[in-house]
């Protein structure tokens, strides 16, 4: 071991003592810096994950679409399924639509599907919190449960529901009665967005609703997980005949993921000061310890060491800073992030904000995923910080002429 080394963590750690305050607090700052922003970026990264998996569940890694009604659809959905990638492939209408229930109106998303293939793309089964996939038919819908407690209707209960269609008569001075169907079930996917505002519908009855005839608005698609949407996606674009367009759900959704992005690389920019901060922490307090060891790097500069070795001690000592609490960091940050529900809850309760916790979150859960790049780049600049921070310190210490060093009292 080199003696700019060992003495470096001789100052550091001294034997026989207790652990310095000061390098507790340089190490403690760095620590909750890494902590901090694994927690935040584990956070944000589970949201984003969470997201992507409730988009593929309820609408499939791609749709195919002409921007007009879709008749010869079977063809399409029978050329799409000899395709090795695809797992499923099932047509779909989607619209608006008011759904009113003991005079209380709703404007809710209406998606009409084939339930009998539509287990393929869409877990049905793992959503219905009451009903079965076959107990919907042409006269009756499954209710997002927070749609449901909104109209204040119940399962057996009926609802009535108004399409663009009856405008389009009326312009034609005709009168179409609104559609009175039954719920068969109410289901809940975990997501907020879908729970609060969905109806799912027979494909027949949706095409009755927007006078699609045998048509539809496009076709999802499945595929194997370990397949890239948007190859799948620049191949099927290749073949499909115009106007038929291929559209991945990354391109769906593409602004709303990207604010996503966006909105981690701010939030890891912003975090990344709490390590810069202990950083000058780290600089004031080997600032400090220059200023008191002045004699013995004096000594060590009439014995020989060079002034890069004189540094090198000072340098060493912010390495070792950054290492202990990034590994402290680390620990901590993993360890809260596997009790963040208890967490959570516990806050919730003790705040009584449980009601806008689930109103307001996205998900019933909080979702957390770390992901290799995100911890390899905040442990390199939390080491790569904390280096820099010892070389002021280290800088000075080198500058010092050795005779003036031990004239220091």
């Amino acid at each position: 071991m080199s003696w700019y080394l060992y003495l470096a963590l001789r100052q550091l750690f001294p034997a026989g003592k207790r652990f310095p305050f000061i390098t507790l607090v340089s190490v403690a700052g760095v620590m909750l810096g890494v902590a901090v922003l694994i927690i935040v970026l584990g956070v944000m990264n589970g949201f984003g994950e969470e997201i992507r998996r409730k988009v593929v569940d309820t609408q499939g890694h791609l749709r195919v679409e002409s921007g007009q009604i879709l008749y010869r659809y079977q063809e399409v959905i029978a050329e799409l399924e000899q395709r090795p990638e695809v797992v499923a492939a099932v047509p779909y209408a989607a619209g608006m639509v008011m759904v009113q229930h003991a005079n209380r109106p709703a404007f809710p998303l209406v998606q009409g599907i084939d339930p009998a293939a539509e287990q393929g793309v869409m877990p049905l089964d793992d959503f219905l919190i009451y009903g079965r996939p076959e107990d919907l038919d042409d006269d009756s819908v499954f209710l997002s449960v927070f749609l449901a407690r909104s109209l204040g209707v119940i399962p057996g209960g009926e609802v009535e529901i108004y399409s663009p269609l009856l405008l389009e008569r009326l312009r034609q001075d005709e009168i179409l009665l609104p559609r009175s169907v039954r719920v068969a079930g109410l289901f809940e996917t975990g997501w907020h967005q879908i729970d609060e505002n969905t109806v799912i519908t027979t494909l027949r009855l949706m095409q009755d609703l927007y006078g699609l005839g045998d048509g539809v608005h496009g076709i999802k698609v499945r595929l194997r997980d370990r397949d890239d949407p948007d190859t799948v996606v620049a191949a099927l674009n290749r073949e499909l005949e115009p106007p038929l367009r291929a559209i991945s759900w990354l391109d769906a959704n593409r602004d709303f993921l990207f604010i996503l992005q966006l909105e981690k690389n701010v939030l890891f920019f912003l975090l990344l000061f709490i390590v810069l901060v202990s950083a000058f922490a780290i600089t004031s307090s080997l600032l400090i310890t220059v200023v008191r060891k002045t004699r013995e790097i004096g000594l060590l500069g009439a014995l020989g060491a060079r002034p890069w070795q004189v540094g090198q001690c000072f340098c060493l000592q912010g390495l070792f800073i950054g290492i202990c609490g990034t590994s402290l960091g680390f620990a901590f940050g993993f360890l809260a992030l596997h009790f963040r529900n208890d967490i959570i809850q516990t806050f919730a309760r003790l705040t009584q904000s449980e009601a806008a916790l689930v109103r307001f979150y996205q998900f019933s859960v909080l979702p957390a995923e770390t992901d290799p790049r995100d911890l390899f780049l905040i442990a390199a600049a939390s080491l790569v910080i904390s280096t820099l921070a010892g070389l002021i310190p280290a800088w000075r210490a080198a500058r010092l002429d050795p005779t003036e060093a031990l004239r220091s009292e």
